[in-house]
């Protein structure tokens, strides 16, 4: 009998069933199985809901209609959809919307562009060295605590009233959330992944890109969402001072003429940017972030 026992094969488990603790085994093989099912966290916010993003605005919009209609809100003070719809086609029909958003869109996105890589730059600085952070550290927090209008008026005495002091505006209010986003991540980074990096031989820009960068990922996201949205409220400032175009200078016009109607497309049309600029930004975290299991997955 003892024989027969040792001499009886071992049952193995097969390589391609994966199994983890408190789950049922499921079959990786099994292209319909493949896909590993996240359970339901009964102390998270729940599953996701489709199209959950547009809910709020949803609403916001279906009580504006409601509210001019019975006559709740006065049309001088806010003035109904039909007519704000009525002035965007008014503005599409001879071009000026068009014109004036074009320029809109190539100052926040110049703005941008170079706030990111100059918050990042910065971040990389001051997180990675004692002596970066000496240097930049200070004067960030001091931009950060200073608001964007107080600084109008000086910006104008150094740079005059052309398009680079608009893009400076709004590039020095973009860089900090970016900045301070990645630095802290970059300073939350494990110190056990740079004793592995140090362990192997990583030079210092290897360090960088495999280790720094990825693991501060998550805050630059994080100020990334930020950063565009302060883009568009910046714009909306610096168009209002010595404009010739844009959206802002739309509004000004507006305003000048008593055209509440065009001054509400305005809004819209930076309301519009703004949402949808989030929700693209929060597309690319996703993607770039698959393999972070969070509590909103």
């Amino acid at each position: 009998m003892a024989v027969q026992s040792l001499n009886r094969p071992v049952a193995r488990r097969r390589p391609d069933v994966v199994q983890s603790p408190g789950s049922t085994r499921v079959d990786s093989s099994d292209p319909l199985l493949g896909k590993r099912k996240v359970k339901a966290r009964r102390l998270g916010p729940g599953r996701a809901i489709p199209f959950g993003a547009a809910i709020g605005p949803a609403l916001l919009l279906t009580a504006w209609i409601i509210t001019s209609a019975t006559g709740v809100l006065d049309p001088q003070t806010l003035p109904a959809p039909s007519t704000v719809v009525q002035a965007a086609h008014d503005l599409i029909a001879d071009g000026r919307l068009q014109s004036n958003l074009l320029t809109s869109v190539q100052r926040a996105g110049i703005s941008l562009v170079l706030g990111v890589l100059i918050g990042v730059v910065l971040a990389l600085i001051s997180g990675l060295s004692r002596i970066g952070e000496a240097i930049v550290d200070g004067p960030i927090q001091i931009k950060r605590a200073i608001p964007t209008l107080a600084l109008i008026p000086l910006f104008i005495v150094w740079f005059g009233i052309g398009e680079s002091m608009k893009i400076i505006v709004i590039t020095t209010s973009v860089l900090i959330p970016v900045y301070i986003n990645t630095h802290a991540h970059l300073r939350g980074v494990d110190a056990r992944h740079v004793e592995l990096a140090e362990t192997v031989g990583l030079s210092r820009l290897q360090f960088i890109r495999r280790v720094a960068l990825p693991g501060s990922l998550p805050g630059f996201f994080t100020g990334l969402r930020m950063a565009v949205t302060i883009s568009w409220l910046a714009l909306v400032v610096v168009e209002q001072v010595n404009a010739t175009s844009g959206i802002g200078y739309l509004m000004t016009q507006a305003r000048l003429y008593g055209q509440i109607d065009i001054i509400v497309v305005g809004l819209v049309v930076y309301a519009l940017f703004g949402l949808f600029s989030d929700i693209g930004v929060r597309a690319i975290e996703r993607r770039a972030l698959s393999w972070r299991q969070s509590l909103g997955d």
